[in-house]
């Protein structure tokens, strides 16, 4: 390998608490919320597939895979409900559905 598994989980680790940190950053506003779910599960896709290669065992990656395909299903409602929050709202800011639920 190029790079040790050390630097290699540094590296997931870091872009999944970038994730994190955007999610716990920026609550109003709701693409950058979907973009930092997405980050997360990036983050932990390449911690499967590291651990695969490093174990050579094909399981992780496959895995990877899976979940890969329920982030995509997972974006496409998201946006889904983006689209029809944005029509009936003329914003992406959740400052009114926040005020009418609490």
């Amino acid at each position: 390998m190029i790079f040790s598994l050390d630097i290699l989980i540094l590296i997931s680790t870091f872009i999944f608490f970038s994730g994190v940190l955007g999610l716990v950053i920026n609550k109003r506003n709701l693409l950058i919320i979907l973009m930092s779910i997405e980050l997360m599960l990036v983050g932990v896709n390449l911690n499967f597939i590291f651990f695969s290669v490093y174990l050579d065992d094909l399981f992780g990656q496959i895995f990877a895979l899976y979940v890969l395909t329920i982030a995509a299903a997972e974006s496409a409602i998201g946006l889904a409900i983006f689209i029809i929050y944005f029509k009936e709202k003329q914003t992406i800011f959740l400052d009114g559905f926040i005020r009418a639920r609490g």
